[in-house]
This record gives structure tokens, sequence and C-alpha cells, in this order.
């Protein structure tokens, strides 16, 4: 089946100028063009535009998208990617309705509210303890410090090197290269001036860079957000880091 491109704009909750945008940067090409240039999609074109919106909503300029798209040729194993981030995000939401319905109950009820019940779900502190309990208080509180006097400008810079090196990550390792070859340490080794300029140029030790690269497996928020880029990605930086560490640190 085939649908216009007014339908899948409509359903998608976007304009057909959008997708004629799409279109035009090749980002989503329509599967055919009929008379008078009427644009038409089929369900391939609609999973893909389905991946585009996912990470849209992840915050990914059009650019970022078309590269990470290019670099994914698992379509099904992308999607359940954008699942478990999906389930997170929802996750979430919950706990954040659960929220709201306590203070209005509590609000109508004339009873006493409770800073955890009212603003469950809304802390962007969430991996204080993890940090805390992994590098000691000092390095969250000092983590917190620098992000919080960041620019909005240097912010976007610094998740856009975090971005860039997660691609090419996920190039090296859908090309075959193996985690401890040339390139792949190269990669490691932005990785690593990375993690430092986060800490504030404390440079982390082998135990502590090692670590990191394992809650990347082991931590499904942290994988599925590297995996985003093609399925696997986390375990091959993993492995990356640890050859890394044992090489340099």
């Amino acid at each position: 089946m085939e649908w216009p491109i007014q339908e899948v704009a409509r359903s998608a909750g976007i304009t057909s100028r959008a997708l004629r945008h799409y279109d035009d940067i090749g980002l989503l090409k329509p599967t055919r063009v009929g008379h008078g240039g009427q644009r038409h999609y089929d369900g391939e074109a609609l999973v893909r535009l389905q991946r585009i919106l996912l990470l849209r909503e992840l915050g990914l300029s059009l650019t970022a998208i078309a590269d990470v798209l290019a670099g994914q040729r698992d379509t099904e194993g992308a999607l359940r990617t954008h699942l478990r981030l999906l389930e997170q995000e929802r996750e979430r939401l919950d706990r954040q309705i659960r929220s709201v319905r306590t203070t209005l109950t509590k609000t109508q009820g004339g009873e006493s509210l409770m800073p955890d019940e009212v603003l469950d779900g809304f802390d962007h502190t969430q991996y204080k303890d993890e940090v805390t309990e992994r590098w000691g208080k000092e390095a969250y509180e000092q983590g917190d410090r620098w992000w919080r006097g960041l620019s909005d400008e240097e912010k976007r810079d610094f998740k856009q090197r975090q971005f860039d090196i997660a691609r090419d990550y996920a190039r090296a390792h859908a090309e075959g290269l193996a985690p401890d070859g040339e390139e792949a340490q190269a990669i490691t080794r932005r990785h690593y001036d990375w993690v430092a300029g986060g800490w504030q140029g404390r440079w982390p030790t082998a135990e502590q860079f090692t670590g990191l690269g394992r809650m990347y497996v082991a931590d499904p928020r942290f994988t599925a957000n590297y995996d985003v880029h093609g399925e696997g990605t986390a375990q091959f930086i993993c492995e990356a880091m640890e050859v890394f560490a044992e090489r340099n640190l």
C-alpha cells in the first residue's frame, strides 16, 4: 500500500512542507512521485519516518539523524533500542503523573505535602547517587557546578562532541573494525579527553575509565543511548575503553 503526502503528514503531526524538505535533503525519499508531482509513501518509508521522528524527539539535528540512519543496517535492532528509550521515558512520565495526582489529592484534602512526593520524576540530578557511590561526593558536586556554569552554546558543543564520538564508534563497529585497532583506539582517545573535559580536566584513572565503560553495558539507560547509533555499539565502546585503559593509564 501507498499513502499520499497529505495523509502521511497528517498522521505524523507534521506538515507536507516538512516531508518535502526531508525529500530535498535526501533524508526521506517518497516511494513514488505521481501525477502533478504528488508524493506517495509505502510501509518502508513510514518506518523510516517513524525513526526520524523518534530521533528528533531525542534532540538530534536533521544532519545528525541522517548520519545515524546511514550507519544503521538493522532496522529491527534500531527500533528495539528506540522502544527501550520510550519505555524509560514512559516510566519517567508515569512518575510525574503520580506526583501531580498526589499533589492534587493532598491539596484538596488539606494534607501536608512531602518534597519526595511532589517532585518525584522531575529531578535532573537523577544520577547523583550513582556518581557519588562510584567516584565520591566531591566528583558529583564539581561536575554539577561545572555543568551549571556552562552557557547554552557550550552545553550544545559538549553534547555534540559526545554525539560525534558515539557516531564514530558505531561506524567503526559497523565496519567490523576491532576495538583494539588503531582507528577505534583513536576514537577512544577522543572519548577519554571528552570525559576529562566533563571532569574539569581531572584525568580518569584506568579503574574509573573502565568502570564507566562497563556501566554503558550494565545500565540499560546508557546502553540505549549508545545503541541508538547501532546495536552493539555500547559493548564495542566498553571493550575499546578497557583496551585503552590497559595500554595508556
